[in-house]
């Protein structure tokens, strides 16, 4: 052989050593991605077979299986096929702003396309249902009875209300005062809120890990299996707001001159605000949290903490008690349905909704991703998520509520396909093609 050959050899060797280490790793995560799904399913069917009433049809989702192939699936596959293939290169190409906005109406589109797969109904029937807001819309009457009753009368609302503070309920009724009530203003304030979250986790995500880094993430945020609860649940409301609470303390983490106060005082009042609207989007707090300790900036923490207390005051100074709404959902969650479903079983449950939310692409980014800057991002969101999960107050009908959270996951997809654009073009569309197929062949209830 000759010593060219020989040398070639031997930097092949190590090349190709590496390519199969990391095919048999993506394909172990692949099948734990698989397998803690299958599980979930089997262990929830478990129960339902021996009576327990967990209400939990189509596990680990909740919705019924119900496969509905029609037309009006073509516009998700091309959407799909378009944003995998085009979305990479776009994203490389845009400038900065057009890449924000750009990514907003390809998340808009996508959650919509996802959506029509019921048809324009599947825009706006999930909000009607009688378990949600609008359901109690009528029962507000005066602001401030309302939030000072709020506890006593707890049980006189409908499951969501009863799940939730005030705040969403509040804020659908002075809709509807100024002409804009009903279920599809609902809808348009669910799917502004969910794409408003894209640009403000590419803001937080280049300022922690460089915009490199935040351009290839830019497409998975756009196409994830989690928009096909965007266009249809209050929770990607929540996720808007929460994701500008989160990206503004970042933001302010990453600066030294007065705007870092202006921008941890504004994430903190979006912190307050989102607290009155989920009581579990104060878990998110430990995002911020821990990329300030990184860069040991404490004080945007003190200030968004500053940002936060008016909120919380003015609730009480209108009769509302946050620890005291929280307890009260406490008991009533666990009175009902929450009482009925086993602690372990919806652990795994739960593990297998969020699987399902960021899709098998994330799942392998994250077992992929190195980079320290970003794991700062993506171990908070996993720490607030057990923390979640470990309450025990999350026991399946997650796949919503875990929006808030999954978005800071999706990131992690911009070290798939480094330096190949066709690499990422081929998760892109495994991330969609999962989200179709869950689309078609659950029909949710959000």
């Amino acid at each position: 052989m000759a010593a060219g050959a020989v040398d070639t050899a031997l930097v092949a060797r190590p090349e190709t050593a590496t390519a199969t280490r990391s095919a048999r790793t993506t394909g172990v995560v692949l099948s734990a991605w698989a397998g803690v799904i299958v599980a979930a399913h089997v262990l929830l069917e478990r129960l339902q077979a021996m009576g327990a009433n967990i209400r939990i049809q189509a596990a680990p989702l909740v919705g019924t299986f119900d496969l509905r192939v029609s037309g009006r699936v073509v516009v998700a596959v091309v959407l799909g096929v378009v944003i995998a293939l085009a979305g990479p290169r776009l994203a490389d190409l845009c400038g900065w702003r057009a890449l924000l906005l750009s990514s907003a109406v390809g998340a808009a589109l996508w959650a919509i396309s996802l959506a029509l797969v019921d048809g324009v109904q599947g825009l706006t029937s999930p909000l009607e249902a009688r378990t949600e807001y609008l359901a109690d819309v009528a029962k507000v009457g005066s602001p401030l009875t309302f939030l000072s009753t709020f506890v006593d009368r707890i049980a006189d609302y409908h499951v969501h209300v009863q799940g939730h503070p005030p705040g969403m309920v509040l804020l659908l009724s002075a809709m509807e005062r100024v002409g804009l009530g009903g279920s599809a203003w609902a809808a348009a304030l669910c799917i502004g809120g969910g794409v408003a979250a894209v640009p403000a986790v590419l803001a937080a995500v280049r300022d922690v890990a460089g915009e490199e880094m935040a351009r290839r993430a830019a497409p998975f945020l756009v196409l994830t299996p989690a928009a096909i609860w965007i266009a249809t649940s209050a929770d990607a409301f929540f996720l808007g707001v929460g994701a500008w609470a989160v990206a503004l303390v970042v933001l302010a983490t990453g600066r030294t001159d007065p705007s870092a106060d202006a921008y941890a005082l504004a994430g903190g009042v979006l912190f307050g605000v989102a607290a009155f609207l989920s009581y579990g989007l104060v878990l998110l707090a430990i995002v911020p949290a821990v990329v300030a300790w990184r860069r040991r900036r404490p004080r945007p923490i003190a200030v968004a903490a500053m940002g936060a207390a008016p909120v919380f005051l003015a609730f009480v100074a209108a009769g509302f008690s946050w620890v005291a709404g929280l307890l009260a959902t406490r008991e009533r969650y666990y009175v009902g349905v929450g009482g009925r479903r086993p602690y372990l079983d919806f652990l795994v449950a739960d593990v297998a909704c969020l699987a399902i939310a960021i899709g098998p692409a994330v799942v392998v980014a994250l077992a992929r991703l190195r980079d320290r800057w970003m794991w700062l991002l993506a171990g908070g969101t996993l720490m607030a998520v057990a923390a979640a999960m470990i309450s025990g107050m999350s026991k399946g009908e997650v796949e919503r509520i875990w929006l808030p959270f999954a978005i800071w996951l999706f990131p992690a997809g911009a070290v798939l396909g480094v330096g190949r654009r066709r690499g990422a073009s081929a998760w892109l569309g495994l991330q969609a093609a999962t989200a179709i197929a869950v689309a078609t062949i659950v029909k949710t209830s959000w």
